[in-house]
């Protein structure tokens, strides 16, 4: 930073990096000895701006609850604000007298736009700087061998694992405060909540919300299935993946930091495998990876990353949309992922597969339908992830593999959920069943049903398409727009 007074405060403007840990902003801002204001918007008034869906609300309530606490202990109050993001951080900026103005950079198009509206505004009287926090490999440092963007995932993972990102950034022992603190809101007061129902229960029991939570889980993680990740992270009845998602998401734990624990445990530990540590690792750039096509492909939210897919055939099928938002499509694997992710705020990542390969290939909807729906269930809603992954099992998106990749919901069930603990745990209607029958309850016989205590069509649905059926319609459908 240049040479400022100690006096002069400086704003730190936060927005998905709700921690104190390897905060390049608010180290900077540390750093510097001088009073230091963080700063959270919420702003789903600007232009382009998407707003919030149920789940994630309910997630950055607390997670805006921790984070306030843990930056009182190191000595700054966090200024809450609600409204478009241009009118109160230069409002903070001007009343408190900053000179200086940091964060960490966004990089979906309406979120830049915002950014640079705000800088803007403020003029070259304060200084703003940017940094990279919470993707590994900033976008525009990403690029082919002929100076381009990358638009398949292997060879951009060959590309950055030859480097280790930066070490993490150890988080200040203390902040400097102002002597007149600028107003807040009450967090109270932005109604974040669910009431009326409150339907927040089972994501309450499921998670554990803010930063000190996700150290604690990661470090759990790299105890207890570390070792066993490329096998265990496919087994949705198994508690064997990091569950980082929604702690990445809102930015309670840094992927620099992700990146070296898992490093570390895996040198002190030499029972963990080189490929359990590499998968990992892979799973982290492919979260870059999606960010890298958001950057670069702006409207991935909206649009077709393939444009053949402008002319696809995508049915209009109400009735059956509804069926698999609740869950209730005769198909147990498919039932108990969109089960889990209306109780818990998330699904394994496994099944987010398989429902997503049901909605686009078997029911043939848009893809948009499910990522809508994901938005307003998950509390790991991503911007980039969300949307690219969507794409992905769509067929539309970023891929290799044309769009005849069609998930066999019985098979799949039958080879990661073979035992039935998670359709079991999810779809208790079937718990009695006999594994064998468990996948696939219309093919079994009237005793094995009668004995479950199952009554198909009453107790449990019927399939609502033959997935062979489907499959043929699907492929097709892609043969009307391959080209």
């Amino acid at each position: 930073m240049t040479q400022a007074s100690q006096s002069e405060p400086i704003v730190v403007w936060l927005r998905d990096d709700l921690r104190v840990d390897d905060n390049p902003a608010l180290a900077e801002a540390a750093d510097s000895g001088r009073p230091v204001v963080p700063l959270v918007v919420l702003d789903e008034e600007s232009d382009g701006v998407r707003s919030l869906g149920g789940a994630a609300k309910w997630w950055l309530h607390h997670s805006l609850e921790r984070f306030g606490r843990d930056l009182a202990d190191k000595g700054a109050p966090l200024i809450l604000r609600r409204g478009k993001a241009s009118d109160h951080v230069v409002d903070i900026v001007e009343s408190t007298g900053a000179t200086t103005l940091l964060m960490n950079r966004r990089y979906d198009q309406a979120s830049r736009a915002v950014d640079d509206a705000v800088e803007q505004a403020l003029g070259g009287d304060v200084e703003v700087q940017r940094f990279t926090a919470n993707i590994l490999h900033d976008p525009d440092k990403v690029r082919t061998k002929a100076g381009g963007w990358y638009k398949v995932y292997t060879p951009f993972w060959k590309n950055l694992a030859e480097h280790d990102p930066r070490d993490p950034i150890d988080p200040p022992e203390k902040l400097a405060a102002l002597d007149d603190q600028p107003r807040s809101d009450r967090l109270e007061d932005w109604g974040l909540l669910p009431t009326n129902p409150d339907w927040s229960g089972g994501i309450a029991d499921f998670w554990e919300v803010g930063e000190a939570a996700a150290h604690e889980r990661f470090e759990e993680f790299c105890d207890e299935w570390l070792d066993d990740y490329p096998d265990g992270r496919d087994r949705p009845g198994d508690d064997a993946t990091s569950r980082m998602s929604p702690h990445l998401r809102w930015g309670e734990i840094s992927p620099y930091r992700l990146w070296h624990t898992a490093e570390a445990y895996a040198n002190r530990r030499k029972t963990i495998p080189g490929d359990a540590l590499k998968t990992f690792k892979k799973e982290l750039v492919w979260r870059d990876f999606n960010y890298h096509l958001l950057h670069n492909f702006g409207p991935l939210a909206t649009q077709n990353y393939n444009d053949r897919f402008d002319a696809f055939p995508w049915r209009s099928a109400k009735t059956e949309l509804r069926a698999w938002q609740k869950g209730l499509t005769g198909y147990p694997i498919v039932d108990a992922g969109m089960r889990q992710l209306w109780e818990c705020g998330w699904m394994h990542n496994r099944v987010r597969m398989i429902v997503g390969s049901f909605l686009t290939k078997d029911l043939l909807i848009d893809w948009r339908e499910g990522e809508r729906w994901f938005w307003d269930t998950l509390v790991d809603g991503d911007i980039a992830s969300n949307t690219a992954q969507w794409q992905w099992i769509g067929g539309s998106g970023a891929d290799a593999q044309p769009y005849f990749r069609v998930f066999n919901p019985v098979t799949q069930s039958q080879r990661f959920d073979g035992d039935g603990d998670y359709i079991r745990r999810f779809v208790p209607e079937l718990a009695d069943l006999p594994d064998k029958a468990l996948h696939a309850p219309w093919e079994a016989d009237a005793d094995t049903l009668a004995e479950a205590g199952v009554e198909l069509g009453k107790t449990y649905p019927k399939p609502i398409v033959d997935h062979g059926t489907a499959r043929k319609r699907a492929l097709d459908a892609y043969g009307e727009v391959k080209g």
